[in-house]
């Protein structure tokens, strides 16, 4: 049967940088084997105790993996009309199966946009201070479904690595 894990955290990018945490707030619950937060993550996790605090240094590749720079593209500024583009931010599209997608807009000029389809910490080790506040058994339903708890969201930042 599958454990569902609850952690406490706050996680660095590769130069030390705090990109997230929960700390003060409800802890994030996953449910092991789900694929629901990153997987060098998870593994550590699953081997502490209730309780247990411990640092984790997550290397790129079991993380948001490598940077891949075949994930850039050059568009053409015609498919951002309306759009007031600033290097740096995020825009939301949805890929041909319907899945939102989030780009990370690189460069523009007049004729021409670089986007970045590539996780905004690809590439980069992270560190995470984290702590485990409980684990239990899934329920059969929570394990059939892969959703702890009856599938309430439980982050809102999208950089847990829960996918959201």
């Amino acid at each position: 049967m599958a454990n569902v894990y609850a952690i406490e955290y706050t996680v660095k990018n590769s130069k030390g940088e705090v990109v997230d945490s929960n700390k003060g707030q409800a802890p994030l619950e996953f449910i092991a084997g789900k694929g629901q937060i990153i997987p060098g993550l998870e593994k550590e996790v699953e081997k502490m105790e209730v309780g247990e605090e411990k640092t984790i240094v997550v290397p790129a590749a079991e993380a948001y993996g490598e940077y891949n720079p075949e994930m850039v593209q050059e568009l053409p500024r015609e498919q951002f009309q309306g759009i007031e583009l600033k290097k740096g931010m995020t825009l939301y599209g949805q890929t041909p199966d319907g899945q939102t997608i989030a780009v990370v807009v690189k460069d523009f000029d007049d004729n021409k946009v670089v986007i970045d389809y590539n996780h905004p910490l690809a590439g980069e080790d992270l560190t995470f201070d984290v702590k485990l506040v409980s684990k239990r058994e899934a329920t059969a339903d929570e394990a059939l479904t892969g959703q702890v708890g009856g599938g309430k969201e439980h982050c809102g930042s999208g950089n847990c690595g829960c996918g959201h």
